[in-house]
């Protein structure tokens, strides 16, 4: 089972794993990496490599990031290994919810690139979409 951890600058990571657990059930293998806004980068690259090592298993790990460019997602970037050690960006609650449901059936790679065409495709205009006029996306 491919292990899940979620960093992002404030409680984000922490109210979006507890999300997905009212939604989906306990997920023991999802961990949430918070960076404070004034944290030392060592202290919080730390907390990452803690995260990973409690959920990973074989499969590897996805480390699902807020921004990409942020710290979150610049520290997360320092653990990619191949196979073992992928990063998504931007991350959503529909993004962990489905990471919820593939991590067993699907490998870290296809993972990461569904999950990446979840997040995408979870993103509406409402107007748009009540007026019956989706262009391109969504759903």
């Amino acid at each position: 089972m491919i292990g899940v951890v979620v960093v992002t600058h404030g409680q984000l990571a922490i109210e979006l794993v507890n999300a997905a657990e009212t939604i989906v059930g306990d997920l023991p293998t999802f961990a949430a990496v918070s960076i404070g806004w004034h944290e030392d980068v060592q202290d919080a690259r730390n907390d990452i490599a803690s995260a990973i090592a409690r959920v990973q298993g074989p499969e590897g790990v996805l480390i699902a990031t807020d921004m990409f460019g942020g710290t979150p997602s610049n520290l997360g970037i320092t653990f990619l290994e191949d196979d073992k050690v992928e990063v998504v960006t931007g991350v959503n609650l529909p993004m962990l919810i489905k990471a919820a449901n593939l991590r067993e059936q699907q490998n870290l790679t296809e993972v990461a690139r569904s999950l990446r065409e979840h997040g995408r495709n979870a993103i509406w205009v409402a107007s748009d979409l009540l007026k019956g006029s989706v262009p391109g996306g969504g759903g």
